[in-house]
């Protein structure tokens, strides 16, 4: 087992949320009227990087619902998002593990949705070989049931993921043509910048695919439940490409947490047959993403969000420096 690394906050603590008893009258009476039932209970959500309401919500007649909820003159972007992800998981096929939405609503100048909840938690780092082990099941599964996605999801005409690659996660391209400034790297990443931006590069031609793919699969996007099965939550930035994107942006945590990254991402479904090169450019282009964007400054949205990309991005180069050979005296 390698050497184990741990973010300072853990991701089930990560958002500063509204409670459900901050939300306005008139919107907590529109979302009751909804549910059929009073609310007797709220658990506000922990986890993610936004300031709007998500949380569990206990009914009178005994049912739970996850309910999500966005101020429309001050919070439109997460409302818009909230929208696309109604969208979007409504339109998965029925084999992919994901709560399905139930209704979306507009109160007292805020746009709510519900879906259906999901008894379970956040994984805790380090991994633990079976919550890891269900993450990566419930992934292959998805993966596979999205090869060819439904027509739904088709006319929604998802971004493709060598495009995004190109305009969003070029951060050492751009770093090497000086047009942004460079990120701090540990000592042995220094010096690599050329080689990271070459690798960066190559990315897009080995991330083209027809299937659909989560497009951010974190840690923090997955539940498991009481029974040991995970879901995955938080379909918004859904795209078309290849789905090992995702199976590496999953295990970067894995590699934190001391487990052999390689042998599962050569060990699942949508891994076996990846040319390393691959594996090492989507590596780089984590990597330099999340370096840069964690010098961008305190974020409204999360006190804990820069910390989050700083350390994801240094464990994204250094599980890649593992495989380069740049650990090496």
């Amino acid at each position: 087992m390698g050497v184990i690394s741990l973010p300072e906050v853990p991701y089930g603590a990560t958002a500063l949320r509204p409670s459900w008893a901050d939300l306005p009258e008139g919107l907590r009476t529109a979302i009751g009227a909804r549910l059929g039932s009073p609310v007797t209970w709220a658990t506000t959500a922990g986890g993610g990087f936004t300031r709007g309401f998500a949380g569990v919500l206990d009914t009178a007649s005994g049912q739970r619902f996850f309910v999500k909820a966005a101020s429309l003159a001050h919070e439109r972007h997460l409302a818009d998002w909230q929208y696309r992800e109604v969208a979007i998981t409504g339109a998965l096929p029925e084999a992919v593990p994901a709560a399905r939405p139930r209704w979306s609503l507009a109160a007292a100048g805020y746009y709510a949705t519900c879906l259906d909840a999901v008894d379970g938690a956040v994984p805790r780092l380090p991994w633990s070989p079976a919550e890891l082990g269900a993450a990566l099941d419930a992934w292959a599964t998805a993966a596979a049931a999205l090869a060819v996605p439904p027509a739904e999801l088709i006319a929604m005409d998802l971004p493709p993921l060598p495009h995004l690659l190109r305009t969003e996660l070029s951060w050492w391209t751009e770093i090497a043509a000086g047009r942004e400034p460079a990120p701090a790297v540990p000592a042995f990443a220094a010096g690599r910048l050329d080689e990271l931006a070459a690798l960066e590069r190559l990315a897009p031609d080995h991330c083209g695919g027809d299937g659909v793919i989560h497009g951010d699969l974190r840690l923090d996007n997955v539940m498991i439940d009481g029974a040991g099965r995970a879901w995955i939550c938080d379909w918004t930035w859904c795209c078309r490409g290849a789905p090992f994107f995702d199976t590496a942006t999953l295990l970067v945590t894995a590699h934190a947490s001391g487990l052999d990254a390689n042998l599962l991402f050569t060990g699942h479904p949508t891994g076996r047959d990846v040319p390393a090169e691959a594996l090492d450019a989507v590596l780089a282009a984590l990597a330099g993403y999340w370096l840069t964007r964690a010098e961008s400054g305190p974020s409204s949205a999360s006190p804990y969000i820069r910390g989050h990309q700083r350390w994801s991005g240094e464990m994204a180069l250094h599980w890649l420096a593992t495989r380069r050979g740049w650990l090496s005296p």
